[in-house]
Parts: C-alpha cells; structure tokens; sequence
C-alpha cells in the first residue's frame, strides 16, 4: 500500500499561480503512476492530470492544458501539480491518487483505476 498526503492549497487570486504537492510513503514511489483529480462543489470528482511511473508520460484534462504541470520528484516519494493562471472555475478539492496497474509510461484518466486516495486540499479562487 502507499499513503498520499496532499498540501499547498489554498486561497488564490484569479490569475495566480499555486503548486500543490503529495508526499507518498509505504510502497516504493515508482510502482505507481500518479494523478490529480478535482472535485467542486456539488460536483462529480473528475481528472485533471496524470503522470506515469517513469516520469516520461503526461497528461491533461482539455480545462487544464498549457496552465497547469504535473511532475515528480522520486527521490523526494513527491508529485506536484503546479497551476498558473489559475481561473475560479478551478475551485475545487484536489486529491492526488496513486495507480499500481501502469506499465512503466502509461497513464489513465479514470478515477477508478486509481486504488490509492489522499485526503485532499482545497483550492479556492476568488475573481
């Protein structure tokens, strides 16, 4: 098993940038590929980015390309979603998952091949 615990969120500007972070321990960091997901008020939790297990592969949701970059730090057992030009359509809980199914530069945008959940952080931005 692997335990994720988000941090970095927070009240934003609109415009502004913010890059949350998710420490991983238990399992060896590399055995999984990695993601973010959101979920807003009154809303169904939804994807937002995804980087594979060798760090080569990434991918985005449409509402998020060219603002926001997801990587990771293995060294660290770290991925982070750095987001710029933040818009307060991006209002949301953010929950990083982790994925133990990948082959080594796959990616999946679907939330429930993601076994393993953090707790969230939350980010609110105002107009």
């Amino acid at each position: 098993q692997v335990q994720l615990v988000e941090s970095g969120g927070g009240l934003v500007q609109a415009g502004g940038s913010l890059r949350l972070s998710c420490a991983a321990s238990g399992r060896t960091f590399i055995s999984y590929a990695m993601g973010w997901f959101r979920q807003a008020p009154g809303k169904e939790r939804e994807f937002v980015a995804a980087i594979s297990r060798s760090g080569g592969s990434t991918y985005y949701a449409d509402s998020v390309k060219g603002r926001f970059t997801i990587s990771r730090d293995r060294a660290k057992n770290t991925v982070y979603l750095e987001m710029n030009g933040i818009q307060p359509e991006d209002t949301a809980d953010y929950y990083c998952a982790a994925d133990p199914t990948r082959p080594l530069a796959g990616v999946s945008t679907l939330l429930h091949e993601y076994h393993y959940w953090g707790q969230g952080t939350q980010v609110t931005v105002s107009s």
